[in-house]
């Protein structure tokens, strides 16, 4: 008996990398499992159903239970349709995984419009549709008493929280996701439903576009723990989506190669006062207060570059 026994999940860009890793752990764990992957190119151009029937048939072949699905799901009726599939299919929903996601990198200076849209309509919005959607389906549930135990788990990056040169629109689109998990978990929470988000790594699609000299490997053919697997985040999507972890929502992890990590959100730091008491700060006050209480610096100006 695996700790999702029983559980019906939707993992989205579950055709290669990292999503198809979640996809076969979930399903190794007793989920029945929903396999999204529209099957496009890198740069999201394309479609083909390829993907996902490949990764729902390995899945079946280890004694599972899984079916595919070729939705768009930052097409809002797309993302609605794939909820509904799952329902049809196995009679209900339990986890929803997003990790749908596209890379159009450049610098901030070169990146065109379309190139920054494209990218957050897959990451965010397909993030938001698949979980709004999933959201109508567990609050109905709960209204008619039948109170789910329900979990999101949506993928974010330490480019999206650290930022990273050459990735506007990711970042953006990452942190975002790190905002909307937060908000999920607030208002849902009634609803027992909980929304934590994992920093994955390994060597995907997407990574392999950047470092060139990598072997691009799919997660089951990696036979011994490697750093570079995409499947090493998966373990901990699986516990989070699990009744074990129903203390934890509103949460970011980083779990990369055999690393846990858990990242603190923002909170205020030092705080400075106006000098004499409260009043309206005067704009030529601010940086030697800021430089001195934040920066602990008594330079009158602090300059980019030491110059």
């Amino acid at each position: 008996m695996g700790i999702l026994e029983g559980k019906v999940a939707i993992v989205t860009g579950a055709g290669h990398g990292v999503g198809r890793g979640e996809a076969l752990e979930l399903a190794a764990e007793g989920a029945q499992v929903v396999v999204n992957d529209l099957g496009s190119s890198l740069s999201g151009e394309g479609a083909s159903g390829r993907a996902a029937d490949e990764v729902a048939e390995l899945i079946v072949s280890r004694g599972g239970k899984a079916v595919a699905d070729y939705e768009d799901v930052a097409d809002f009726e797309g993302a609605r349709r794939l909820v509904e599939h799952a329902v049809d299919a196995f009679g209900g929903l339990d986890v929803l995984v997003n990790n749908a996601g596209i890379l159009r990198d450049k610098m901030m200076f070169q990146m065109a419009e379309d190139e920054f849209d494209s990218v957050v309509r897959v990451h965010l919005k397909g993030t938001f549709a698949t979980t709004r959607h999933a959201s109508v389906y567990w609050r109905e549930c709960s209204k008619a008493g039948d109170q789910p135990r329900a979990a999101v788990v949506n993928t974010v990056s330490s480019a999206g929280l650290l930022g990273n040169v050459g990735q506007a629109n990711y970042a953006a689109a990452k942190a975002g996701i790190a905002a909307l998990t937060m908000v999920t978990s607030l208002e849902l929470a009634r609803y027992g439903v909980r929304a934590n988000a994992v920093a994955p790594g390994g060597i995907t699609r997407m990574s392999g576009a950047v470092l060139k000299d990598m072997e691009l490997r799919e997660p089951e053919a990696y036979t011994d723990f490697d750093r570079l697997n995409p499947a090493n985040s998966a373990p901990m999507v699986a516990w989070l989506a699990s009744d074990q972890a129903l203390h934890v929502t509103g949460q970011v992890f980083r779990a990369v190669g055999s690393s846990i990590a858990h990242y603190e959100p923002w909170h205020l730091g030092a705080s400075i006062e106006t000098p004499g008491g409260p009043a309206k700060w005067k704009a030529a006050d601010i940086g030697p207060a800021v430089n001195a209480g934040v920066f602990h610096s008594r330079h009158p100006g602090l300059q980019m570059g030491g110059g």
